[in-house]
């Protein structure tokens, strides 16, 4: 899904994100539900921290991000597949994205919400600061 307010929605943010603090999102995000399989969260240099190898993420977030702005004619701003094996999702905030893959039949609505409320963590807290 193509957004065209993604560029007024992020004014005012910072557009820094920490390894430190995309970490703890990526920890807190993936307890969330045992139905999360994996995730990434990236930043305008690459993978800025991963529930796996960055490496193995790299390559596949990338493709998956880009294969959505192609299907969307534009910048995407979210992203859903779905197989028999599982479901992938692809969400961007401003310079910043997050991939996860789930189970199959996850509620999407909730996995979408809880990965945008861990990029907004990511790039509002500071990186020695913590979540309450």
């Amino acid at each position: 899904m193509a957004d065209p307010s993604v560029a007024g929605a992020t004014r005012g943010v910072v557009s820094t994100a920490s390894t430190d603090a995309s970490a703890r999102a990526i920890e807190r995000f993936a307890a969330l539900t045992s139905e999360i399989r994996g995730c990434a969260i990236f930043g305008p240099d690459g993978v800025l921290a991963a529930s796996g190898g960055a490496e193995q993420w790299s390559e596949a977030g990338m493709t998956m991000l880009d294969a959505a702005d192609r299907a969307a004619g534009a910048r995407a701003s979210q992203a859903h597949v779905a197989t028999e094996e599982g479901e992938a999702f692809a969400v961007r905030l401003g310079d910043f994205a997050m991939v996860a893959v789930a189970s199959r039949f996850t509620l999407a609505s909730l996995v979408f919400a809880d990965m945008r409320a861990a990029l907004r963590d990511t790039r509002h807290r500071p990186s020695g600061a913590r979540a309450a």
